[in-house]
């Protein structure tokens, strides 16, 4: 019987699995919902990823089966109460060797030649995680959404619901971002979005999608917006800058990796992250968009197949 991988890319939002042979080539792809156990519980989470690996198994056209070995990354790994669960459980369910990683390192793996260097997340949240050629790792951001997650997505749209209560208020800016989110959510008067937010069943990634609003926005020139923009841009940058600090790169040129929702879609806040990064006292290059990071989950998992 021919060995067989998975990779998993459990995401905030999004959960992506794929099924690849020995050589790493995809046969099968699969998606579901977020499968973070830390906002969606551990329970949900094992079910998403499930759901994702079946679809795999369904695209490939193959019975679904224990595979040989296994990578998911996820975020917010460090701090993760039920790891060695989510372990165990993959362990019994999915594959034979496991690996379970921090969602820095599979955008590493698929977006920088040498699988070393920063990979960068915004999308709901965001985070920066770092790898050096000798295998130190450290990670900056990705503190969550009540005291971190600068330049995210639900950072963007918070900060958009702040600048469009000061304008309703007459304390900030007049900016257009009031009449565009409250003709987002089809609202009359800016009072109905106290019960929008707090007393509807929104989400943080519901929330998030407020964010390419603000990026439009900014694109059509309201000066609040492109603000927000630029700072969000600025807290990114700040984080990639801290992790090259911490991990000693020097003078050599840096792989940048960069992903998520929010990144991929919004060329203007890459050129401001970029325009950012250009004025530290570090290097670069190459800088790549990561369309897919399970791809780096699948390459580690045939790392892992190959080390047994």
């Amino acid at each position: 019987m021919d060995e067989l991988v998975i990779g998993i890319d459990g995401g905030g939002s999004r959960t992506r699995a794929r099924l690849a042979d020995a050589r790493g080539e995809t046969l099968g792809r699969g998606e579901a919902s977020a499968s973070n156990p830390r906002t969606n519980g551990l329970r949900a989470a094992q079910q998403e990823i499930l759901s994702a690996i079946e679809r795999a198994f369904n695209d490939a056209q193959i019975q679904k089966r224990r595979v040989e070995a296994a990578c998911l990354g996820v975020g917010g790994l460090e701090s993760l109460g039920p790891r060695d669960d989510l372990q165990v459980w993959m362990h019994e369910s999915i594959a034979r060797r496991v690996t379970l990683i921090n969602d820095g390192q599979i955008v590493v793996a698929a977006g920088t030649p040498d699988n070393w260097g920063i990979a960068l997340i915004a999308g709901t949240g965001s985070i920066a995680w770092g790898r050096t050629p000798a295998g130190q790792t450290a990670r900056a951001g990705g503190w969550g959404y009540l005291f971190g997650d600068e330049g995210s997505a639900f950072a963007l749209a918070r900060e958009a619901l702040r600048a469009a209560a000061c304008a309703a208020d007459g304390r900030g800016q007049p900016t257009r971002l009031l009449g565009i989110i409250l003709d987002h959510w089809k609202l009359r008067e800016p009072l109905q979005l106290i019960p929008q937010v707090y007393d509807s069943a929104l989400t943080n990634a519901d929330l998030a999608r407020l964010a390419p609003l603000v990026i439009a926005a900014a694109a059509q020139g309201d000066p609040a917006a492109r603000d927000l923009v630029e700072r969000a841009a600025e807290e990114l940058s700040s984080a990639v800058v801290a992790l090259a600090r911490r991990l000693n790169f020097g003078s050599v040129e840096i792989p940048l990796a960069l992903t998520g929702g929010l990144l991929l879609e919004a060329e203007s806040l890459r050129q401001f992250l970029l325009a950012a990064l250009e004025q530290s006292q570090f290097r670069f290059a190459p800088i790549e968009l990561v369309q897919e990071p399970v791809i780096g989950a699948v390459r580690l998992a045939v790392e892992l197949l190959m080390k047994s």
